[in-house]
């Protein structure tokens, strides 16, 4: 398997994967973003970054990120999704992904990098709790729909 910078022409494959997250999720019905969207925020505006996993020259994984900013903190990395299919889980493809976003952070200088994880996902808390990640159950999410 092999971890890459996603490239025009995985936002399909991308979207598929966002697809099965939100069905793991629970939420299949919240998805709205196409793989054209997707694509044109990947590649043409750059407001999102991706890393994709590869295996057999199918894409199996993804991470896709940001850079937010706190202004306690500066400049910070989001973590917005994070996805391996199921059997191609407990073979370190995820952690080998997750330190490559880990590495991208750290090069860019970020003082945070923040995430979010289902308080049910226990198979995802333990996790990070293996990376030594903070997981901060004192704040609460705020959202609004347009």
């Amino acid at each position: 398997m092999k971890i890459r910078e996603a490239i025009p022409g995985d936002e399909n494959a991308i979207m598929d994967l966002i697809r099965a997250l939100a069905l793991y999720e629970k939420a299949p019905e919240q998805v709205v973003n196409t793989a054209e969207d997707l694509g044109k925020h990947l590649f043409e505006e750059r407001i999102c970054d991706a890393l994709v996993v590869e295996n057999d020259g199918k894409i199996v994984g993804f991470a896709l990120f940001f850079t937010n900013y706190s202004t306690w903190k500066g400049k910070c990395l989001y973590l917005e999704d994070f996805y391996v299919l199921s059997e191609f889980r407990r073979s370190g493809i995820g952690s080998q992904l997750f330190d490559r976003v880990v590495e991208i952070a750290k090069a860019r200088e970020v003082k945070r990098m923040d995430w979010q994880v289902l308080e049910w996902n226990e198979t995802a808390l333990e996790f990070y709790r293996k990376k030594s990640a903070v997981l901060d159950p004192e704040w609460i999410n705020g959202r609004l729909f347009f």
